[in-house]
């Protein structure tokens, strides 16, 4: 089922374990630098070996003249590999600058969350990667060049080398114009929020097949306590607990959420049913780190989204035009998960047992997640409020009431809003105005 929003129900695939490795390259900006270094190593060894190769065979046939034309060629391409030398430096300095800019300015505008966006940039990594490549590339080549002019005992003519570090100056422009617009559109509130949005629905769209009210899980048997270190929860491997479930005939309950914070020693997983499976059965299992990750966060994307909206709301920002953005799109998660069975996520083997059920934020707390504290923050803002007030009627008209009511939390967040304007807006008329539903605030 669709609402509208360019997101369905694609068929369920059971999520994949988050690598703590494959997470700390994805965070670092040493991983793809390193990479382009070795891969621009072995092109030149390549590349130097096949003009010696050349250079041999031209030999061998007596082709001194063509060996000299190919030594005055590449003594012209000289130059440029000079300038490209020197200059490619202060193009790493450019990006460089342009990049703590970029983050400097989303950490203080929109929120220390959304960092990660800047510092997780494939585009930058593999601009850095690129430039250094390029730099150390022509070192190589300005080293392979020899002073002997006699093309009888020349061994080498760096004539691939050149072609290859031409090529690479070429890449490196092109990368450097895909980056610059990168960078500006990342720089751009409503990018960053339509970036955010994106990965909270992706996240939905990998959850949803799955979604499910709570069930009746039988006596609870055993907990088992995290016994690593103290961190954010981001990720379960999904199949390894269900494999370990299904040996010892159990089901087990992920007791936190993922993104909740876990010390050693506090429950992880409750057993239901049986005998607990053995500590090696449960062997990376968990993962933790230092900040929550979409991976399995269903919650992550509201949180940021609010946090922009906050932070676009405080005093020393006041910039409701952006809360209102990010309300658009606060608005338009809720509608999109309106009518899913939110709770729980229930995990079967093959044979279609239970084993694993994973908590999620329900309905009333997606709302109270996404409402709360912009609501809170609406008093002297006319153009939140309208737009807030708009988005109730949207989605107490999407809110289904059978078999549960969702319709309760909205009409709560809708009169408190109420209660708030009356409270703190003195003028009848300006109440008035500020509670009126307007989708675009005041336009």
């Amino acid at each position: 089922m669709s609402h509208g929003y360019g997101f369905g129900r694609p068929r369920y695939r059971r999520p994949r374990a988050l690598s703590p490795l494959r997470e700390h390259l994805r965070d670092t900006f040493w991983f793809a630098p390193t990479a382009g270094l070795l891969t621009v190593a072995l092109l030149w060894w390549a590349a130097s070996a096949l003009d010696a190769s050349l250079i041999s065979a031209l030999q061998e046939d007596g082709a001194y003249d063509e060996v000299g034309e190919l030594a005055a060629i590449t003594e012209d391409a000289k130059t440029i590999i000079t300038t490209v030398s020197s200059a490619m430096m202060t193009f790493i300095g450019v990006v460089f600058s342009i990049s703590l800019v970029a983050v400097q300015m989303a950490s203080g505008q929109f929120s220390p969350r959304v960092v990660r966006i800047f510092v997780r940039s494939r585009i930058t990594k593999l601009t850095f990667a690129v430039f250094l490549a390029t730099f150390v590339l022509s070192l190589l080549v300005m080293a392979e060049y020899e002073s002997e002019t006699d093309p009888r005992l020349v061994v080498s003519v760096p004539l691939v080398q050149s072609l290859l570090t031409m090529a690479m100056v070429g890449l490196s422009l092109l990368l450097f114009i895909a980056y610059v617009n990168s960078t500006l559109r990342l720089m751009r509130v409503s990018h960053v929020i339509d970036h955010i949005t994106h990965e909270s629905f992706w996240v939905l769209s990998r959850q949803q097949q799955k979604l499910a009210e709570e069930a009746e899980l039988g006596p609870e048997t055993a907990r088992i306590t995290h016994d690593g270190r103290a961190g954010v929860l981001r990720d379960v491997n999904i199949a390894r607990l269900v494999r370990a479930a299904r040996r010892r005939g159990v089901v087990l309950r992920l007791i936190p959420r993922i993104g909740d914070f876990v010390v050693p020693g506090t429950p992880v997983l409750a057993v239901h049913g049986g005998q607990a499976p053995p500590r090696s059965a449960l062997r990376y299992t968990v993962s933790v780190g230092v900040e929550r990750t979409f991976h399995q966060d269903l919650g992550f994307g509201l949180r940021q989204l609010a946090d922009i909206a906050l932070r676009a709301l405080s005093p020393a920002v006041h910039d409701p035009t952006t809360a209102v953005q990010a309300l658009d799109r606060i608005i338009q998660f809720l509608a999109a998960s309106a009518d899913l069975p939110l709770g729980a996520l229930h995990h079967r083997d093959r044979q279609g047992e239970l084993r694993l059920v994973q908590d999620v934020p329900g309905w009333e707390d997606l709302v109270d997640l996404g409402l709360t504290e912009i609501r809170g923050c609406v008093a002297g803002n006319p153009q939140v409020s309208r737009r807030m007030m708009a988005g109730f009627e949207d989605l107490l008209h999407l809110a289904p009431t059978d078999p549960v009511d969702r319709r309760r939390p909205l009409l709560r967040h809708r009169e408190l809003l109420i209660e708030s304007v009356e409270r703190t807006v003195p003028e009848a008329t300006d109440r008035e105005f500020a509670l009126l539903s307007d989708r675009q605030g005041i336009g």
